[in-house]
């Protein structure tokens, strides 16, 4: 929550690692709320931590954080947690369970304009996929993979999420010229 006695912890944490790059992803939608967001964003960037962009469940639930795309130092970081609102705060169930979703095409494909962006305003640019379940298999954006790209079986018409939203992301990207890595 954001209040100036985290902010001390935050300074004081980030003090603790050396001189290492420090990722900061919220958990607590006051930190961007249109209130705090400026003061969130100055804090970071004046001491050179990197804000955490997060993708999840657009609702109001406290302890998701709109997804603000914005950097604060020279690494841009986008966090995908999946989009599964119905699982995201439900009291029974496992992290996999909360984190349980494929991307669409579409969801991906809105990503390019703020990565494009993003690459133009940081050195280094990353995204991780932190949705973690096994899914069928989309009707589009993974024509032609082999089983081991997406760490599932195509066969059996089942694709492990992370890496085959990670595929489709990358051929979003490219299709649009952005550059990847």
């Amino acid at each position: 929550m954001f209040k100036p006695i985290s902010l001390d912890y935050l300074e004081w944490a980030a003090g603790q690692l050396g001189g290492d790059e420090v990722l900061v992803e919220f958990r607590h939608r006051s930190w961007l709320d249109d209130e705090n967001r400026a003061k969130t964003l100055a804090f970071l960037e004046e001491r050179g931590l990197t804000y955490v962009i997060v993708d999840a469940p657009k609702t109001e639930a406290r302890n998701l954080v709109p997804t603000v795309v914005a950097t604060t130092s020279e690494t841009a970081y986008v966090r995908f947690h999946g989009r599964n609102a119905s699982t995201w705060n439900k009291r029974t169930g496992s992290a996999a369970e909360r984190f349980d979703y494929l991307y669409s095409e579409q969801e991906i494909e809105e990503w390019v304009p703020p990565l494009r962006e993003l690459a133009g305003e940081a050195d280094s640019v990353f995204a991780l996929f932190n949705n973690n379940g096994r899914s069928a298999m989309p009707a589009t954006g993974l024509e032609g993979l082999e089983p081991e790209e997406v760490a599932g079986d195509p066969a059996k018409g089942e694709v492990a999420q992370a890496p085959a939203n990670a595929l489709m992301l990358r051929r979003a990207l490219q299709a649009a010229g952005v550059p990847v890595a």
